[in-house]
């Protein structure tokens, strides 16, 4: 995978920005599941927000190519196994990540624009805790439910053992009837020091940090072992309430507080973007002594009402932000550079570290990026790191920003061995043999053996059988990997027909593989099982399809409905303009992204994977988002010239809240046109197609109706 520290977003063309927002995607993703279900993250925050913001910036400028499983479109990983799930009533949500004076600034500038207002804001500042985000239910004032952040939309069920965090009060006097309080469990410094000398004393791992142990803590099958940790938890949110706490977020916090919940001391009200900085330093300053982590300061618009009116982007608020401290660095030994290989081709040069500490963290690979990375250079030829290349057996910086994978920032040159040599790129496959090339314009060499690639293959199976895909229990990686070396599964559709060749009758059967038995074997047939029946979301972006993430996946599913109306739709977009166009202007996808999807789907082997593959599937249909009493649910909206009573931003966000679908561009499938004051083009086009055209008054009578 590439570190893309190189990577201007302004130079980019299209096929680089394409190239960088996958290789971008898998990399946070994997960083996602290391954080958020194995408590052992393998990127720093630093490196982690960096990589965001660059993502965030590609898609910006690129809105074309903004993928379905983009990073801005997910939040945290899927629950892992061994607890209940719980379904969020209201999504748990990531916030966006400023970094310096001036994105601070441009939020504030951005809130007030959204809103239309020219006043000064005030916003609510307060410590970013580092530990795990738990949400707690409580139904006439008893707690009924304790979960984690998961995915964002379901977590784990840790009632049990959030039950014995002494912070967390199991009834509440004068709360409303439903209250979801959402907060930060953590451990502090004292506490973390005195368990892993217990650790020690007993001969057992101790912990990387805190943050780790906290969460490795209240994620205990066993209830009593949580109970002998020392957590601890800060209230600073909710999600579902019968009832308004306040009318700010300063007011709400109070209230929280009188309920029994520990708040942060440090939480202050601030009128200006200059008084949020001021308290940032401050508490950045107190930061070595306040006992617990913390990795920046959360800034959030006081009004309540503001807030709803802003609402939410795919993933994060558009009333909050998190302002984040600066990474740490390191130094050590780049031991050896290994390449390896994704599901597209896409070969990843990885740095094999001698292990550091960092940020808290004990790092071992570093992403390299890119051979023009390795080399020194930017992608248009300019040298970075004064020029100097990086070779095995350097000594590096490194840092994290909260990734999966840290960077290397630099080298000491003064430190090179005598005998170390340059990398030279592969120019064939390490896995295949086959010939490597590098398209032009882009940064990644990719394997040209995509159907006899082994590695590749293996990437896709593991891909498929992912969490946010199929998410077959005990189809993971490993087993992906064994099946496929000794011929058992070749693509996704043998997944479908293990059992009968391997179950019960067979001469060879799975039960009697080295690691298995009867009930694992029986446990993964029936898991299979299970998945023959699929949403339509999962199955798309099971598929693979280059650019096509989980956010486009179901962006697609929503459109299309159902699978055939899909497949078909994709299949005649080669030749069917409309088809094509259609595809093209739902909003997110775009010309780029169109293209790799109708690709796919004309791949003759593409084809015939699909065929066998349905074969054994039923597709459920994913309807469009409906809300209820809402007028324009399912409908295609597309708003142009300028709006008096509200911006375009809130408008659009206005109408994707109340399950409109909205759309760049007008054509026969259009529904309504929301025409204010400079209309155009796209007003004459509406009205020649005889297609509804509303006035802003109209539109709003429509949509509060």
């Amino acid at each position: 995978m590439t570190d893309h520290s190189d990577l201007d977003p302004a130079t980019l063309d299209a096929a680089s920005a394409k190239a960088a927002l996958a290789d971008l995607a898998s990399r946070l993703h994997a960083a996602d599941l290391a954080y958020h279900q194995a408590d052992d993250p393998v990127l720093s925050d630093a490196e982690y927000d960096r990589l965001k913001r660059l993502n965030a910036a590609i898609e910006a400028r690129f809105p074309d190519l903004v993928r379905e499983d983009s990073p801005a479109a997910r939040v945290g990983a899927a629950p892992a196994d061994g607890f209940a799930k719980v379904r969020h009533a209201i999504a748990m949500l990531s916030l966006g990540n400023a970094f310096s004076e001036d994105d601070v600034a441009e939020f504030d500038g951005r809130v007030r624009k959204f809103l239309g207002l020219e006043d000064a804001i005030a916003y609510t500042a307060e410590p970013k805790i580092d530990g795990l985000s738990l949400s707690l239910r409580y139904e006439q004032g008893q707690l009924i439910t304790a979960a984690t952040r998961g995915d964002g939309q379901t977590g784990e069920n840790v009632t049990a053992n959030a039950r014995t965090i002494g912070d967390i009060p199991t009834t509440l006097t004068g709360a409303p009837d439903v209250l979801e309080v959402r907060g930060e469990v953590y451990m502090s410094h004292a506490d973390f020091q005195a368990l892993n000398a217990a650790q020690d004393a007993r001969g057992a791992k101790p912990f990387a940090n805190p943050r780790n142990a906290a969460a490795g803590s209240l994620r205990q099958l066993d209830p009593s072992i949580t109970a002998a940790r020392p957590l601890r938890f800060f209230a600073y949110a909710w999600g579902e309430v019968s009832a308004p706490l306040a009318e700010t977020q300063m007011a709400a916090i109070e209230r929280l507080a009188a309920l029994g919940f520990a708040t942060n001391p440090l939480t202050k009200l601030c009128d200006t973007p200059a008084a949020l900085v001021a308290h940032y330093t401050e508490i950045g300053r107190q930061r070595p002594d306040l006992g617990y982590d913390i990795d920046g300061v959360v800034y959030k618009v006081n009004d309540l009402a503001l807030q709803a009116r802003l609402g939410f982007r795919a993933n994060t608020p558009r009333w909050a932000v998190a302002h984040k401290f600066p990474a740490e660095l390191a130094q050590t030994i780049l031991e050896r550079i290994e390449i390896q290989l994704g599901r597209t081709g896409a070969l990843s040069p990885v740095a094999r570290l001698q292990p550091v500490t960092v940020g808290g963290v004990v790092v071992s690979n570093a992403t390299l990026h890119n051979a023009d990375y390795i080399a020194g250079r930017d992608s248009k030829g300019a040298p970075i790191r004064g020029g100097a290349d990086i070779r095995e057996g350097d000594t590096v910086t490194i840092y994290r920003a909260g990734d999966v994978i840290p960077k290397v920032s630099d080298v000491d040159l003064t430190r090179r061995p005598s005998d170390a040599v340059p990398f030279v790129f592969p120019d064939t496959c390490p896995a295949c043999g086959s010939r490597v090339v590098r398209e032009e314009g882009e940064a990644v060499h990719r394997c040209t053996g995509a159907l006899i690639c082994p590695a590749q293959t293996v990437e896709k199976l593991k891909h498929f059988v992912s969490r946010m895909a199929f998410d077959i229990e005990g189809l993971g990686a490993k087993q992906v990997e064994a099946f496929f070396a000794d011929g058992w599964i070749r693509d996704v559709a043998d997944i479908f027909t293990l059992r009968e060749r391997f179950g019960p009758g067979q001469l060879q059967q799975l039960k009697n593989r080295e690691g298995w038995g009867e009930k694992s074997a029986n446990n993964l047939f029936d898991a299979i099982d299970a998945r023959r029946t699929i949403p339509l979301n999962r199955l798309i972006f099971g598929l693979g399809i280059r650019h096509v993430g989980e956010t486009t996946a179901m962006l697609l599913a929503r459109n299309y409905g159902a699978w055939e109306v899909f497949r078909d739709a994709m299949e005649a977009a080669d030749a069917d303009i409309s088809a094509r166009e259609t595809l093209e202007g739902i909003d997110g996808v775009g010309a780029v992204m169109a293209e790799a999807i109708i690709d796919f789907f004309h791949e003759p082997e593409a084809r015939k994977l699909l065929d066998r593959l349905q074969a054994h599937l039923t597709v459920e249909p994913v309807a469009a988002p409906a809300t209820d009493g809402s007028r324009i649910a399912g409908k295609t909206i597309v708003f142009t010239g300028s709006l008096e009573k509200m911006t375009r931003s809130e408008a659009k966000a206005r109408a994707e809240n109340l399950g409109a679908k909205v759309s760049g561009s007008v054509s026969k499938k259009t529904d309504i046109v929301v025409a204010g004051p400079g209309a155009g083009s796209k007003e004459k086009k509406a009205r020649e197609l005889g297609l509804t055209v509303l006035n802003e008054d109209e539109w709003l009578e429509l949509a509060d109706g």
